[in-house]
Formats: structure tokens, C-alpha cells, sequence
């Protein structure tokens, strides 16, 4: 059971980035999935959740409207693509399989499947 993220990068302001979270040795059908971050000093947060099952999706109120979810069922995959970025969204993006239940994220890495994350940074 493996979780690689990629896609993270340098951006400047108002960019934009779109972060991958593939998954090998299970399939994605079965679980939720979410995406979170931690930036240096902060506590891990979850931004985003989607549904294997129906791909409804949830995002926290800091990235609405800017970031959208989606899951390829065909690819075992999922994504975030990330908008007008801002500073404030440097961190390291995690995606974690269910540790997430609609707006609810359980930040706790003994719960669920984690991936080794993937760095962020917005600046000019």
C-alpha cells in the first residue's frame, strides 16, 4: 500500500500547480481520500476530500473557490489543482486515504495511509 504525491514546486503569486497522489497495491474505489498541509510552525490541516464512491468533494473555507479535488478512478489517482495560489498556501501537501469524512479530517498519521508529502512554495 503506497501513496506518491507530485506536482509540488515553486510558484510565483497567483499561480498555479496541480499536485498528483498516486496510489499502488490497493485501489482507490473504496476509500475517501483527502489532501492536506502543514506549514513550518503549524499544525497539519486538511484542505480538501472527495468520495471514492460518488466523487463529492469538500474543501476547506481557505482554498474554496481556488483549489478543486478529483479522483481517476481508471488511474488510481488523485488531484489538486491549485489556483491563485497565495503565500499563506506554502507547505507540504499530504494526501491520506480515509482520514477524511466530508469537512471532518483526522490529521492523526496512525489513522488511514499517508503519502511522504510534496513541497509547495509560493513566492515572488
Amino acid at each position: 500500500v503506497q501513496l506518491v504525491e507530485s506536482g509540488g514546486g515553486l510558484v510565483q503569486p497567483g499561480g498555479s500547480l496541480r499536485l498528483s497522489c498516486a496510489a499502488s497495491g490497493f485501489a482507490l474505489d473504496y476509500f475517501t481520500i483527502g489532501w492536506f498541509r502543514q506549514a513550518p510552525g503549524k499544525e497539519r490541516e486538511g484542505v480538501s476530500c472527495i468520495s471514492s464512491s460518488d466523487h463529492s468533494a469538500y474543501y476547506a473555507d481557505s482554498i474554496k473557490g481556488r483549489f478543486t479535488i478529483s479522483l481517476d478512478n481508471a488511474k488510481n489517482t488523485v488531484y489538486l489543482q491549485m489556483n491563485s495560489l497565495k503565500p499563506e498556501d506554502t507547505a507540504v501537501y499530504f494526501c491520506a486515504t480515509d482520514v477524511c469524512s466530508g469537512s471532518y479530517y483526522n490529521t492523526d498519521t496512525d489513522f488511514g495511509s499517508w503519502g511522504q508529502g510534496t513541497q509547495v512554495t509560493v513566492s515572488s
